[in-house]
């Protein structure tokens, strides 16, 4: 296979299904936006995604504010971890109800491991996770669900999770305006953290979304392919009747990813080469907007690594084995617009020098990360 194999895989497949190929080669997470009326149907699209064109195992969770980690333990189990939990508790079970519970419990106490605890040595959660809705859970269940997505390994009351090579953990919320709200929670900030943070700046603190490679917004229009080839229909807020649909990907050939195609693609970025005059305008993108008075923070050391390399990622996808200044302008799209904290007017550092609180609240009335990004990448690129 070659680049331009990869790029014919990529013109078969939809934008999602593009979007996941990308995260499952770099090994990295995405974050999914829609409007609030097709997080439903989005939710199981991804599923089917997930199934039909990468054969990977998959789990919705419905997140509320009440969601607790042991609630996302056991809806992101596999089925076979899930049968392999019940057993213990029944076994257990009836041997309490026996005449032989002392010889059970001292055996119990022996081995030191209490027997519905037990870590499972091999992979126990599902290869596709989709968490609908995930901006609104606990901050604490944030946290160690980002050590799942980090290290692939949680230990917690309930016993150990231990997540495939192939993991991938997509946070799908709604997005109504221009900012999600509410945002993703921030983490640890208090180890993050200057003890006397300069008022005007969010710079210093780092938010879950540091950890999430990309972001893609799915609009109602965009369709949804496996949703209108009839395979689940709606059951949500939104009929798959009442969906735009698009012809064009609805009578497609099916195509689908294997792990060789991954691997392969993970290793056609390694290749990637790049002209100076390309790496001078990623660092172009990045000074401007870490100097935009309109950005409060989210350009971080991480965020500028994960932009080159996104971008390498992309241009094998394209064809190609090179950086062209297109292929960087999609990149900073995709990996800094969920990045953006928007400054607020209180908060411009002018003020500090004389600057009008009306005038800056003017300036800043209709910014927006998308708006930044236009901005920015107005710059003339090289030829």
């Amino acid at each position: 296979m070659d680049d331009h194999g990869l790029e014919d895989i990529a013109r078969q497949l939809s934008d999602l299904e593009v979007a996941l190929f990308l995260c499952l080669a770099s090994r990295e997470h995405c974050l999914i936006e829609t409007t609030g009326n097709c997080l439903n149907d989005l939710a199981k699209e991804l599923v089917l995604i997930a199934s039909n064109t990468f054969e990977l195992s998959s789990c919705i969770v419905d997140c509320t504010p009440a969601t607790s980690i042991g609630e996302l333990y056991n809806d992101i189990l596999t089925a076979d971890a899930r049968r392999n939990q019940e057993r213990p508790s029944y076994f257990r079970m009836k041997t309490e109800s026996s005449s032989n519970l002392s010889s059970y419990m001292g055996r119990r106490d022996r081995n030191k491991s209490p027997v519905p605890n037990t870590p499972l040595r091999e992979t126990n959660v599902v290869n596709v996770v989709i968490a609908k809705n995930f901006n609104i859970v606990e901050d604490d269940v944030q946290v160690q669900t980002l050590q799942l997505m980090r290290t692939r390994k949680l230990v917690t009351e309930m016993g150990t999770l231990s997540a495939p090579e192939s993991f991938l953990f997509i946070p799908l919320v709604a997005r109504e305006s221009d900012q999600l709200k509410p945002a993703l929670q921030t983490h640890l900030v208090s180890l993050l953290l200057p003890v006397e943070p300069i008022p005007w700046s969010r710079s210093n603190t780092r938010s879950q979304t540091e950890h999430l490679l990309v972001s893609h917004f799915h609009a109602p229009e965009d369709g949804f392919v496996f949703l209108e080839e009839g395979e689940w229909y709606s059951d949500g807020q939104l009929s798959v009747s009442s969906v735009v649909h698009n012809p064009i990907l609805a009578k497609r050939k099916r195509t689908t990813v294997n792990a060789t195609q991954i691997d392969y693609l993970r290793e056609a970025s390694e290749s990637v080469t790049t002209s100076a005059e390309v790496v001078r305008y990623i660092q172009d993108i990045v000074v401007f907007l870490r100097l935009s008075r309109a950005v409060a923070g989210g350009v971080s050391a991480k965020a500028n690594n994960q932009f080159a390399r996104f971008a390498q990622f992309l241009a094998p996808v394209h064809g190609i084995d090179y950086l062209t200044p297109s292929i960087v302008a999609l990149a900073a799209r995709k990996v800094f617009r969920h990045r953006i904290i928007v400054a607020n007017p209180e908060d411009d550092r002018s003020l500090q020098y004389g600057s009008e609180l009306g005038a800056v609240s003017h300036v800043l009335m209709d910014v927006t990360p998308d708006s930044i990004l236009d901005g920015v990448l107005a710059l003339e690129p090289p030829i």
